[in-house]
């Protein structure tokens, strides 16, 4: 027998060198050739991971205004900015943790030991130093080492963790079989044919490792970071550009830049996005969700397909009786109870466990009393008993594979047309015949199924009215996927086994059989192509490329290691019902997003064109470094209270429109900025104030038209609608009253009038209402929801 070879390694000896296994210095040239039977190590430090947090648009922006204020010798604000870039960056990296678990997992899932043929011994040798030519012996209760082919021997295997078969096959010489996979009983001898990332095992970790998509958070944040500075760039050079023309010295100049530089910047965003994701996971781990990547939470919110695997996601991953069908007169429970007689009582065949399981309390037609039994034998298919009756008289009861039971009775067409019925329905169908040694007959069929889950059904219903399409994909045969499909409720066309599109769309298939582990993870990829947001549901190592690639990779309660390593988040209680609460939840925290990064666009809009309007209307900057500064923190922080608001969901699943967002932050804006520049107007020309009270004055009105926006926006309806969550009340409060104090007070800017303050203040109350009317049609007119 030639042994397959792996691309790259030195090619096995013929079949009888094969046999006696490989000389030890052989096996170490092959090892230096090749690579040890390991998953390469890629983890990334602690200092790596940090570096990264301080990379990306909205660092660099914070960074610049740091060395920007320290230009101008204003260390105290320089030290502020750079406290609150510390903190977006730790509140990211004590979040983050899971980036390398999956491959750890993985390497735990290999045997650690192996027992080889070398220098014509057996020895046990270590896993990693498995090589291609190697000859190794497969035992009751191990673990596969690497891939191979079976040189002699039989032995029961468990795939189900790698191919999604929820049946464990029998393996007899010649088979291939792949690393990972348990033995449940017999014993075998095996060549090797790959190792490390070449094994079926391997390929995965490897899907799993360059498995990545940008997630809607990180998208969101990029684009309103690009709008924001696209737009408020344009406004700072036409700042800088009308100063220039009044002549304004550079002491003046470089202080307004970095005003207009620190009002552009939404420095809470990525904080926020963070914050509420994390509130949100909380919440989930009382419905019995546990999120591992805190982004899966707010992508919930938008996921519009759910790719479900078949084996222990919709079904129970256990073998059990689904159909009992009698013959010759026979009862059903007659043919269980001598069933029964010919399983193994205890021990780990799946079969023999489903079939004494469905005949517990049961009653034999007669008392029989067994005598022998001899376990499943992969050479004959069958198992079998002998019994005594009452009178004496000896039966042989035998069970196992139809074809092979048939052969030993009476011919039977009408039981072999049975037989075949139920298995073009997906079913395992095992024959039990019975009588004296010299005449059996047959006594019935028994049909072996994965059955679907109890809740599997509903979820599904439910996820449909939230507008989620699922679609069951599997490892499976068509027939056996297309029986569990319609058991649920996913009735629609089953896709041919064959290569994946490189687009999809959700419409055209309700299942996905006979699909591999790498077409899994490339079906993901073809409806995210499509344009889906795309959560995938499994269990195995065979979905963790999915898993992984997918926005919301969740892995149900008995999933293994690997597929919860892979996953964003992980089903802690039995059953599927934590799913729907996870898209209920990730819709109520991208409300609460939606509602902060409106606000942190109109005003940080608002701000920039306000200080051109000063400017124009005054003749000098109307902030200070320092008030930009309070604003930022007092503002942009608190407002993460929004994070807690009350909120009312959508029944649809909710898209990122940041475009459309920009447009209704310009136009919302607009409002604003009329608002505060009116109120300027009346300090200017009006009450004529100084360019220092003025100063106090803009700073007043900013914060409190802010807040005003706050409570007008929190509701896509009218802002009553709902109550405002204690936290967002008490940091609104806050937040006038740090404005207040230091307009009251005098404390880092000139003081106003207590009758000024409470003038504006009543002012931005009546603008709330005034801006809440506005922003229906906006709403409606940019489909913002």
């Amino acid at each position: 027998m030639n042994l397959p070879v792996e691309s790259g390694a030195p090619a096995p000896e013929e079949h009888a060198l094969a046999a006696l296994g490989l000389a030890s210095a052989e096996a170490q040239r092959r090892l230096a050739a090749s690579g040890a039977n390991a998953m390469p190590d890629t983890d990334r430090s602690l200092w790596q991971s940090a570096a990264e947090k301080f990379w990306a648009p909205v660092p660099w922006m914070l960074e610049a205004a740091v060395l920007l204020q320290l230009a101008l010798g204003k260390r105290l604000e320089a030290g502020i900015i750079l406290a609150l870039l510390v903190f977006n960056a730790a509140l990211g990296l004590i979040q983050e943790g899971r980036a390398t678990a999956t491959l750890k997992a993985l390497k735990s899932q290999l045997a650690l030991n192996a027992t080889a043929r070398r220098d014509g011994q057996w020895q046990s040798v270590a896993a990693t130093d498995l090589v291609v030519g190697d000859v190794v012996k497969l035992s009751l209760g191990g673990v596969v080492p690497a891939d191979v082919s079976l040189i002699s021997g039989e032995v029961l295997l468990d795939q189900s963790m790698l191919t999604g078969e929820s049946i464990p096959i029998e393996a007899g010489a010649g088979q291939q079989t792949f690393a990972g996979a348990l033995i449940r009983r017999g014993e075998a001898v095996a060549g090797v044919t790959a190792t490390g990332t070449r094994t079926k095992f391997g390929r995965t970790a490897e899907l799993v490792r360059i498995a990545h998509v940008v997630s809607a958070q990180q998208k969101a944040v990029m684009r309103v970071v690009r709008n924001l500075a696209i737009f408020n760039g344009v406004v700072i050079i036409a700042l800088v550009a009308y100063a220039l023309f009044l002549h304004m010295p550079l002491a003046e100049i470089l202080p307004l830049v970095l005003t207009a530089i620190l009002a552009s910047i939404p420095v809470a965003l990525p904080a926020t996005f963070t914050l509420a994701s994390a509130l949100g996971a909380r919440a989930l781990a009382k419905e019995g969700v546990l999120p591992t990547r805190l982004s899966a939470v707010d992508e919930a919110a938008t996921m519009d397909v759910l790719c479900s695997d078949k084996t222990g996601t919709l079904t129970r991953n256990a073998l059990s009786v689904a159909r009992v069908q009698a013959a010759n007169g026979a009862s059903e429970d007659e043919v269980l109870t001598l069933a029964a007689m010919a399983s193994s009582d205890g021990g780990q065949d799946p079969v023999d466990a489903a079939v004494r399981a469905a005949a517990a309390g049961k009653a034999a037609p007669e008392a029989l009393s067994l005598q022998s039994f001899t376990a499943f034998d992969p050479d004959s298919k069958m198992s079998q008993a002998t019994a005594t009756n009452a009178r004496g008289e000896a039966w042989r009861i035998v069970k196992g594979a139809f074809a092979v039971v048939i052969k030993l009775t009476p011919p039977a067409p009408e039981a072999s047309a049975a037989a075949d019925a139920l298995q073009q329905q997906g079913f395992r169908v095992l024959a039990v015949a019975a009588g004296p040694h010299d005449g059996l007959h047959l006594i019935g069929m028994i049909a072996l199924s994965d059955p679907p889950r109890e809740d599997s059904a509903a979820l599904i219903t439910q996820l449909h009215g939230l507008g989620v399409r699922v679609v069951m994909v599997t490892g499976d045969a068509p027939a056996t996927a297309g029986i569990v499909a319609h058991a649920v409720g996913l009735d629609g066309a089953v896709c041919p086994a064959g290569n994946i599109p490189d687009k999809v769309q959700a419409s055209s298939y309700a299942v996905f059989a006979g699909v591999l582990p790498e077409d899994k993870y490339k079906l993901v990829q073809a409806f995210q192509n499509g344009g889906h947001t795309v959560g995938m549901c499994g269990d195995g190592a065979n979905d963790a490329p999915a898993l992984r690639q997918a926005q919301i990779g969740i892995a149900v309660a008995s999933a293994t290691d690997v597929a919860k390593s892979a996953a964003g988040m992980v089903l802690t209680r039995p059953g599927l019902y934590g799913i729907v609460a996870t898209v209920k939840q990730g819709r109520v925290i991208f409300q609460r997003i939606l509602t902060y990064t409106m606000n942190s666009i109109i005003k940080k809009i608002v701000t920039v064109l306000f200080l051109a309007a000063g400017l124009i209307m005054t003749g000098h900057a109307i902030l200070t470094p320092l008030l930009m500064v309070i604003i930022m923190v007092a503002g942009d922080f608190l407002a993460m209270s929004l994070t807690t608001d009350h909120v009312s969901v959508s029944a649809k699943p909710n898209v990122w429109r940041i475009d459309n967002m920009t447009r209704a932050g310009v136009i919302l804006g607009l409002a604003l900025l009329a608002f505060c520049v009116g109120v300027l107007a009346l300090g200017t020309f009006a009450l004529h104030m100084p360019a220092g009270a003025l100063q106090t004055l803009a700073f007043v009105t900013l914060v409190f038209g802010s807040q005003a926006t706050i409570y007008a926006l929190r509701e896509r309806r009218r802002m009553w609608h709902s109550r405002p969550s204690f936290w967002l009340v008490a940091s609104s409060m806050i937040d006038v009253l740090i404005a207040a104090g230091l307009a009251l007070t005098g404390l880092a800017t000139p003081a106003l009038s207590l009758r000024l303050v409470a003038g504006v203040f009543a002012a931005a109350a009546v603008f709330a209402f005034v801006l809440d009317l506005v922003k229906i049609p906006v709403f409606a007119l940019l489909d913002i929801a």
